[in-house]
């Protein structure tokens, strides 16, 4: 049975209508981002994310555990990062947000 990430609710369900990869490919199920928000000067924040919300050109997005691999340019806005110790909201000017394999890392000043 495979796992797959509810669109609705952002839940991780096992869904026995998707084949399910063989044992040799199977990478460990994870629930959590390593984010890392940087500039050439100054780590804002480095370590793990429940999600990571930003704004690009088309608008406001999230990103989830399992989220599929993506670059995108920022717009002016807060990112906000959902950590196990709660929020944390950082004001940016814009910048490069990385998505693969469950790591997040934000670009800013460039």
């Amino acid at each position: 049975m495979a796992i797959r990430q509810d669109a609705s609710t952002g839940q991780l369900v096992e869904d026995s209508s998707i084949a399910a990869e063989p044992a040799a490919r199977t990478k460990k199920v994870r629930d959590r981002l390593m984010v890392k928000v940087w500039s050439p000067f100054k780590v804002y924040f480095d370590g793990e994310a429940k999600s990571v919300s930003g704004v690009n050109a088309t608008g406001p997005f999230d990103v989830l555990p399992r989220h599929h691999s993506f670059i995108s340019l920022l717009s002016a806005s807060d990112l906000m990062l959902r950590t196990m110790q709660g929020d944390v909201r950082i004001r940016i000017s814009g910048g490069v947000m990385q998505v693969h394999e469950d790591v997040v890392t934000v670009f800013l000043e460039v």
